[in-house]
This record gives structure tokens, sequence and C-alpha cells, in this order.
């Protein structure tokens, strides 16, 4: 079995950070999800549209197919609905292993005002709050974004332990 990894959170808070640190522990690859969107979801959301259910199933089904064909691996992706998560463990082809990146809106609107280069505006912010279906946790483990990384690579490793990579 290989590991398959979604570092999951609304826009801004840290699942490209996390996922770059638990790459390093772990010796498995990290991809960003937000590549695999299409240049129209892109374009999208840039212009502060913020994206649909039938915008985000294809992307989805890249993000299922990345984990099924090249596990192990780590992938950064909002994943803000059950539904979501559903369709990505549905494509997987294999199990699939969530984590949470949990702050507040006021952290995380701090950290998209001082990224550059991103094309996901703070105007979206409160879209991605609003559609956010949190996660019970027989679905994903939960890490606050409020302490350092070096913490929250911690607690996703001491959860993993046991689980084959």
């Amino acid at each position: 079995m290989s590991l398959r990894l979604v570092i999951m959170g609304v826009a801004g808070c840290g699942k490209s950070t996390v996922g770059a640190a638990l790459s390093q522990s772990l010796g498995i690859p990290y991809r960003d999800g937000d590549h695999l969107h299409s240049r129209e979801a892109v374009e999208k959301m840039r212009g502060g549209t913020p994206l649909t259910d039938e915008d985000r199933w294809p992307w989805l089904d890249r993000i299922a197919q990345a984990l099924k064909h090249d596990a192990p691996l780590i992938i950064g992706c909002s994943a803000l609905r059950r539904a979501y998560r559903d369709r990505i463990r549905s494509g997987a082809g294999g199990p699939v292993i969530f984590v949470h990146l949990v702050g507040d809106r006021d952290l995380i609107a701090s950290r998209m005002a001082s990224r550059s280069g991103h094309y996901m505006p703070l105007s979206l912010l409160d879209s991605q709050f609003a559609t956010l279906e949190w996660p019970g946790p027989d679905e994903a483990i939960e890490a606050a974004i409020a302490q350092p990384i070096d913490a929250i690579v911690e607690k996703v490793l001491s959860h993993l332990q046991g689980v084959p990579q």
C-alpha cells in the first residue's frame, strides 16, 4: 500500500508549506493541487468568482488520479466539502488520509494578504469558509495552523505511525 495524503483547508491556511515540510520528513513527493486546476478555473478565481461544484469535479478527479497513479504522494487540495473528499477517495485507488489545517479567518486573511504571485484573491476567503464542511475525526487529522510548522508535522507523523508508506 502507498501513502496517499491530502493536506486540506481553505485558501491561505498553509497547505503548500505543510505539504513541503511533510514531504521532506517522509521522503515522498508533494504536489500542489492548485497546479491541477484548469486555466478557466484559475481565471475565474483570479477574477474573484468562486468555483461551482461543476467547476471543481474535473479538478477533484485529477487530484484523485494523481493519488492513484503517483502514490506515495502528498497533495494540497482544499477539499472543502465532504462530497469533494468522497470524490477523491473514490478515485484514488486506495485509502486516503486527510490533514485539515485549521485557523481563524483573521490569521488566514493576514497570510493571504502578505503572499504574492497567487491567483486566489482575499475576496474569495469568505466563500471558502462558507463552503467548508468541517471533517469529523473519522475523516481527517486536524492541525491548528497557529502553531509552528514543526509541531504540525510532528502531529501528522504521530498519526501516521504504523501506516504503510
